[in-house]
């Protein structure tokens, strides 16, 4: 991936040492675990919770050995390996999706057989809230954003059962059961609009890099303001849609904290090619960086990367970077419709992480970038 040197600037050492933490020898009381291996391409994170929206508690690297507990059913994952909702409990209690997991003894399901009690127990309380669907507008799309443009991955009929996890707000939809904004997170991390849905009160979702507040702190908003007049001009030189743009740029910068985009505002990893950095860059700057193998050896190199004057320069350059790349022209069909165009760029191969284009789509709904989008 295109990116990769970039990301090892900003914390790659730091990372690597905590996920070399949680591969040590497991203590007594990790021993009853199951012995699991990582399968990745680069680096496995530890989550809190089995979902995508949890918080990080670790990374792992390809090939370290863990001690896995138990798995249980979480959000849906395309991995390296397969694509499913189970994720495994690690010893120390946090989770891995085991779309990236090998092990070769089957690792068991973490509920428990039924105690007998004198009196009849409860039931055991659900992770997720029953809801039932009533639609008189025909099935119901699940999407794989709270929006009402967010690209849909299935349908549910009238009367179809859904598992809910948490609420978060999105684009507003009138239904057969309400008028709202707000969308039903499912048991495999899609979302379907809570104007068709009958349920139990949801709590809502945990703030996230994907599922972020509505309202933009001070300093994201002023990221915001900042990125807007680039983007705008992007697309109409390249027809690149503002929300993407900008979204992508909050991804790949951290915000604008990364070193790249401190230093120099290159806010997309664009490197320069045998020294040529195009028409909107002002020049190329060497960084030592550090590249590691599968293996988990690392070993230091450079690379030189565009400088810009500006932020809009930044900005414009990354929608000439995709214009002028014939793997994304297909995108370039989409040039209104802003979802569309980052799934065709995602298919083209623009990132290798299988959770690109769902982390993208969920800071435009989160942030409302689609405002932006000019031809609106």
């Amino acid at each position: 991936m295109r990116h990769s040197s970039r990301r090892l600037l900003t914390g790659t050492l730091l990372v690597l040492a905590a996920g070399a933490g949680l591969g040590a020898a497991p203590s007594a009381a990790q021993a009853a675990g199951v012995t699991a291996v990582v399968d990745v391409n680069s680096q496995l994170k530890v989550r809190a919770r089995p979902s995508l929206a949890s918080e990080i508690k670790g990374t792992l690297l390809d090939g370290q050995k863990i001690a896995v507990a138990c798995s249980v059913t979480g959000q849906n994952v395309r991995g390296k390996l397969r694509t499913t909702a189970t994720w495994d409990r690690l010893t120390n209690g946090y989770y891995v999706s085991d779309s990236y997991i090998t092990s070769a003894t089957r690792i068991p399901s973490c509920g428990s057989a039924p105690v007998a009690e004198k009196v009849k127990a409860k039931p055991a309380t659900s992770a997720y809230v029953a809801g039932k669907v009533r639609t008189a507008d025909g099935p119901v799309n699940v999407r794989t954003t709270p929006s009402a443009a967010g690209v849909p991955v299935r349908k549910v009929v009238n009367g179809g059962a859904v598992q809910l996890a948490c609420s978060v707000p999105g684009s507003n939809v009138k239904g057969t059961v309400r008028t709202t904004n707000l969308w039903d997170q499912l048991s495999d991390g899609r979302y379907i609009s809570h104007a068709y849905v009958v349920s139990a009160a949801l709590p809502p979702c945990a703030p996230s890099s994907t599922t972020a507040p509505a309202t933009p702190s001070p300093t994201q908003a002023q990221f915001i303001a900042a990125a807007v007049a680039g983007a705008q001009l992007g697309w109409r030189q390249y027809g690149v849609p503002p929300s993407v743009t900008i979204a992508q740029a909050i991804l790949e910068s951290g915000w604008g904290r990364s070193g790249l985009a401190a230093a120099d505002r290159n806010y997309f990893g664009i490197k320069c090619q045998n020294g040529a950095y195009g028409t909107l860059a002002n020049g190329c700057h060497v960084y030592a960086t550090t590249e590691c193998d599968k293996a988990g050896n690392c070993f230091p190199m450079s690379d030189a990367f565009r400088t810009y004057a500006t932020m809009a320069h930044s900005f414009r350059d990354h929608g000439n970077f995709l214009k002028v790349n014939k793997r994304y022209t297909p995108a370039f069909a989409y040039t209104k419709d802003a979802n569309n165009f980052i799934w065709q760029v995602w298919k083209a191969g623009y990132a290798t992480d299988p959770n690109y284009y769902t982390k993208v789509t969920g800071i435009m709904t989160a942030y409302n970038l689609y405002r932006y989008d000019t031809w609106k």
